[in-house]
């Protein structure tokens, strides 16, 4: 199973993809807010989401699975 995880710690601010959704390799796919910046976090390869982790507002890890692709 292909992944997206967080960059860095910080607090989610959007998820701009939903269950369904064909990405591609650069593609940003959530916004976190660290340190009062707002830092995107790509898909690494092309995909379609098949699970979305992320809760806007919650905190996540460095290294957290914020996004599943099939």
């Amino acid at each position: 199973m292909k992944t997206v995880q967080a960059s860095m710690a910080g607090t989610v601010l959007q998820v701009l993809v939903g269950e369904g959704d064909r990405v591609e390799a650069g593609q940003d796919v959530v916004i976190l807010e660290s340190m009062k910046m707002e830092v995107p976090v790509q898909a690494e390869e092309n995909g379609t989401v098949t699970a979305v982790k992320a809760e806007v507002g919650a905190f996540v890890g460095d290294g957290d699975v914020l996004i599943e692709l099939g």
